[in-house]
């Protein structure tokens, strides 16, 4: 599994171990808004030594740019919530099919797998547990290996956080930092300014992965093959395919439709919109995660 997340797409999005300072995140969501009229998202910073102000602006494109996360604005953000939990079946899924999916209903391997998408992916805190939509839909589209515009669901959130009234969420800090430092470089930065951020360190996997496992599941698609290709259409499997058949457990799903899946049989999947945490995934023998930030120390 640790290969598997190292020869990711998202690799640098979850292992990235950029130093968070609190000030400047705090000061980019106290001030930023969103423009349509360039589909940015803009706001001020101040730089080190001088008593002004500059402003500070990324779209979807920059965000992908800097996280190299290897999609496209042709890549789809909504999924057939039928494919998404038909793969997630194939992995060894244990609950109900309509109920809620969560880490503790998959074997060790993927229960560590979603946790470093949990812990770093996520846009708000919350239950560790529960996996949201999205977080599946990017989960099913590295397994599976088909494209999916993670760019485009991550600037959504900063664009909705950007436009909330009020006081607003510290959303995905270590990636506004990651793109603060892209366009800055003379920006004071102060030790006792840095961010405390939750690692996930051998204790944490070790209490993510204590249950005994109610069935072993073993790695299907790209996670065994790294040049595994993709079934065509909104297809789960290769007809050739010799993993345990999920049929029987998919004819009990109800189809409903939310922000990022559609009803397979209401047709057209929704093209990805034209405006639009790090987990250090080291070598097999070094072991360890940030909410919406790093894993450290993985070991498998």
């Amino acid at each position: 599994m640790a290969k598997f997340l190292r020869e990711s797409r998202i690799r640098k999005a979850l292992s990235d171990k950029t130093v968070i300072y609190e000030s400047h995140v705090r000061s980019f969501w106290n001030t930023t808004r969103y423009e349509e009229s360039d589909k940015m998202i803009h706001s001020v910073l101040r730089k080190k030594g001088k008593d002004i102000d500059v402003e500070f602006k990324f779209g979807v494109g920059d965000l992908r740019r800097v996280l190299d996360l290897k999609d496209s604005d042709n890549d789809p953000t909504i999924m057939s919530k039928r494919l998404a939990k038909g793969l997630w079946c194939r992995m060894g899924f244990t609950g109900h099919i309509n109920g809620k999916m969560t880490k503790t209903s998959f074997s060790k391997a993927y229960r560590y797998l979603l946790h470093c998408m949990v812990h770093s992916l996520s846009h708000r805190k919350g239950a560790y547990d529960e996996i949201s939509d999205y977080n599946m839909n990017i989960v099913t589209s590295l397994v599976l290996n088909r494209g999916y515009n993670i760019s485009q669901v991550i600037f959504e959130y900063m664009k909705e956080n950007s436009q909330a009234k009020g006081d607003r969420y510290i959303m995905y800090p270590r990636f506004i930092m990651m793109m603060i430092n892209d366009q800055f470089k003379d920006l004071p930065k102060n030790s006792n300014d840095i961010m405390d951020m939750r690692n996930m360190l051998t204790d944490t996997i070790a209490r993510i992965t204590k249950e005994d496992d109610e069935r072993t599941k073993g790695m299907i698609c790209k996670i065994s093959n790294l040049a595994y290709i993709a079934p065509e259409d909104d297809k789960r499997r290769h007809e050739n395919s010799d993993s345990d058949n999920e049929n029987e457990k998919m004819s009990e799903l109800k189809e409903k439709k939310t922000r990022w899946w559609v009803e397979k049989e209401k047709g057209k999947r929704k093209r990805t919109p034209k405006t639009s945490h790090a987990v250090s995934i080291l070598k097999d023998v070094e072991k360890g995660i940030v909410k919406g930030g790093v894993i450290r120390q993985l070991e498998f």
